[in-house]
């Protein structure tokens, strides 16, 4: 049963718009505060840490590059025999070298005195020399040059060699910029709990003496949902993007040669739209806590509360459904997940121990 007071017990807390207007200045102040200190700590740790988040572009790279090498042995395989399309023994045996022995091939043309000699069978073989080099006759044929005197010749080289993955940079200032931007990322980490903090202190100040309480309890588990939701995206989330953007490079016939600035500003969008997002379940609360929405609302409005998570997923994410998928279902999870915490988290009481409803 909802409580009615007969005259506001908290009067001498309320604040004035002037006020909550300098308690929104202060706690900026201090939240930028604490992120210029750890940014400036970050510059210290940047260089390691645009090493690490190339892992998952590297490892993109990677699988592009080995499935177009698979195809490309089985058809050179395919050739030798004499056949114009791969049978699944050559597909099977391009798979074996490629992802089991991790070579990638590429067929180059040779000198063929030149592969004599590195072959060494001028020593042991002179008869095959004398035939690979060629005579005089042959020498003074009317057979084009390249013919007679190269020979191409099929090369395997390291997968993890290869040039083509690794990421580049066109400018003159972007290893600054990337070096900076790195350091901001590490600043907003670790300056994250402060800047929560507050945050969440600035809201205590509009609350009354009894909702503060939440404050305390919101703070951690805001943390920890937003540090979830970055490493879900980082981790897990880009594997499945560029599983799904790089295909279009194959179907397209175009080499991808992605920039490291790009793709630093790609890592920076997406953890932290995925960070914030899962805040969901701790405002759902807050909102029912302080009586703007009840648990009968959020279940009456559940099909155009998905929908709304559907929506917001696609304008927080990259323009690819896996990304939108992946940030729209867990939220669904979340928001009937706070459902269940506004319903089996004990209520404050008031002081008149009643329970505020």
């Amino acid at each position: 049963m909802r409580y009615q007071y007969n005259e506001d017990l908290f009067e001498h807390t309320k604040m004035t718009f002037g006020e909550h207007l300098e308690e929104l200045r202060g706690a900026l102040i201090k939240a930028l505060s604490a992120l210029v200190f750890f940014v400036l700590i970050g510059l210290f740790f940047a260089g390691d840490v645009v090493d690490g988040i190339q892992a998952p572009l590297r490892e993109g790279l990677l699988h592009f590059y080995q499935d177009q090498g698979k195809r490309e042995l089985a058809q050179r395989l395919a050739a030798r025999e004499g056949r114009t399309s791969p049978n699944d023994a050559d597909l099977a045996e391009a798979t074996r070298i490629v992802e089991e022995e991790g070579f990638l091939s590429e067929e180059r043309y040779i000198d063929r005195k030149r592969l004599l000699e590195i072959l060494d069978f001028k020593e042991h073989r002179p008869t095959a020399a004398k035939e690979a080099t060629g005579t005089k006759e042959s020498q003074a044929s009317s057979r084009p040059w390249r013919e007679k005197d190269l020979v191409k010749v099929l090369l395997y080289f390291p997968a993890d060699k290869d040039p083509r993955i690794r990421v580049i940079g066109l400018s003159v200032h972007e290893a600054f910029t990337v070096w900076i931007k790195a350091a901001f990322l590490v600043g907003v980490l670790l300056a994250s709990p402060l800047i929560f903090y507050f945050i969440w202190e600035f809201v205590a100040a509009g609350l009354y003496p009894h909702e503060k309480h939440y404050v305390h309890v919101f703070l951690p588990f805001s943390l920890a949902l937003f540090i979830a939701g970055a490493l879900l995206a980082f981790y897990a989330v880009m594997g499945f993007i560029l599983d799904f953007l790089f295909p279009f490079y194959a179907l397209l016939g175009i080499d991808p040669d992605p920039r490291i600035g790009e793709w630093l500003s790609f890592v920076l969008i997406l953890p932290v739209g995925f960070g914030i997002s899962f805040q969901l379940p701790l405002v759902m609360l807050f909102l029912e806590r302080i009586g703007i929405f009840t648990i009968q609302s959020y279940l009456s409005k559940w099909r155009i509360s998905i929908l709304v998570i559907f929506t917001l997923s696609m304008l927080l994410t990259p323009a690819d459904p896996w990304s939108m998928i992946l940030m729209a279902i867990p939220l669904t999870a979340l928001y009937f997940g706070g459902i269940a915490l506004c319903h089996y988290l004990p209520k404050q009481k008031t002081p008149f121990g009643n329970t505020v409803e």
